[in-house]
């Protein structure tokens, strides 16, 4: 992977730097930002998507917000910070990460509160770049810890995108996929191609064939017949958020495929860092579903497919139960049973 590896998300010299995911299998191409209205619109537009890669981007947009903020007084500078903050917080409602990583900036700021504000505006640098790379350690550890649970020649279904390009390197549930790639093993990955966006057939079916790992693409709808079928040992999935109870928000469509898995009793794996639990949110029924634009359903890609007028409903979330998931994994390992105790216990050790 580190000879094919390409970067989604990076920041140098004033100028955030983000592979146009919306582009993606038929251009590679990269955008430079240099203002914070951009990095919102690149947010919201999902120019850039997947949960860590979303707070990554928001830390570095939050230092082109910031860059010409008042250097006279922590007053003046913190005024400013906060509205962009806020803004910046307003893009995308579900990913925790987005919060998670303006959250981290705020305590930097206040770390640093004393010091000259110019100081200030270099550790919040030093600060989103820390993010950036802790975030490329996480999805490593996550991968190892799921490949305990794989053997070689099984067949994964995944749903959506949490490769590499979702993230700083290597991805959430495409993780283990990669490094059982490296151990010379032989998975057979099926990929949902996630409706509406296409991002298991633009992104996870691009992302896989270009390590040039085995990758069959499927329509959602082919999910059942293909489990039926005896192809599909292990469903592994990434997340946006997970509760204190252990249900999961992932891109819609996740819960379907949950249920299938539950039928067919082939186990259900969430990839979930540490920044996407949110143990502040009771349960799955507490956390807020983005709703999108009905376009994306009737004329998607620029092609009109559904008749003019007709009502659209178009989440882009949906909540999988805890009792349809067999483990999460996180960096800190492996929990298969009582969620609500196990999560809790993670942010002890």
């Amino acid at each position: 992977m580190a000879d094919t590896f390409l970067s989604s998300v990076s920041y140098d010299n004033g100028i955030l730097k983000i592979l146009d995911q919306t582009k993606i299998p038929n251009v590679t191409e990269f955008i430079e930002i240099e203002d914070i209205q951009d990095a919102w619109d690149a947010i919201k537009q999902l120019k850039v998507r997947g949960a860590p890669a979303i707070g990554i981007a928001a830390a570095y947009g939050l230092l082109l917000g910031i860059k010409n903020a008042p250097e006279t007084s922590f007053e003046d500078f913190y005024k400013v910070y906060k509205e962009q903050s806020e803004f910046l917080a307003g893009s995308r409602p579900t990913a925790v990460n987005l919060f998670w990583a303006l959250k981290r900036m705020d305590e930097r700021v206040q770390i640093e509160k004393a010091r000259p504000i110019s100081e200030i505006k270099n550790a919040l640098e030093k600060e989103a770049h820390l993010i950036r790379q802790e975030d490329e350690e996480v999805c490593r550890l996550i991968g190892e810890h799921a490949l305990t649970l794989l053997k070689d020649d099984m067949g994964i279904l995944t749903h959506c995108n949490a490769g590499g390009i979702a993230t700083a390197r290597y991805g959430t549930a495409l993780a283990p996929l990669y490094l059982a790639k490296e151990k010379g093993w032989n998975l057979r990955v099926f990929a949902d191609e996630t409706r509406p966006l296409l991002q298991g057939a633009r992104l996870t079916a691009w992302e896989l064939q270009q390590a040039n790992i085995d990758v069959t693409l499927i329509t959602d709808s082919m999910a059942a017949m293909v489990m039926k079928k005896g192809w599909i040992q292990a469903v592994i999935v990434g997340c946006d958020r997970v509760a204190a109870n252990g249900d999961v928000a992932n891109k819609i469509g996740t819960y379907g495929v949950a249920l299938l898995a539950k039928a067919h009793n082939i186990p259900f794996y969430v990839a979930a860092p540490m920044s996407t639990i949110d143990l502040e949110t009771a349960n799955g029924e507490d956390i807020l579903i983005e709703e999108r634009d009905s376009r994306e359903v009737t004329e998607g890609f620029g092609q009109r497919t559904a008749p003019e007028g007709v009502k659209v409903f178009n989440p882009a979330f949906d909540v999988t139960p805890a009792h349809l998931i067999t483990a999460i994994i996180t960096e800190k390992g492996i929990i298969k049973e009582n969620f609500p105790e196990e999560l809790q216990k993670l942010f002890k050790n």
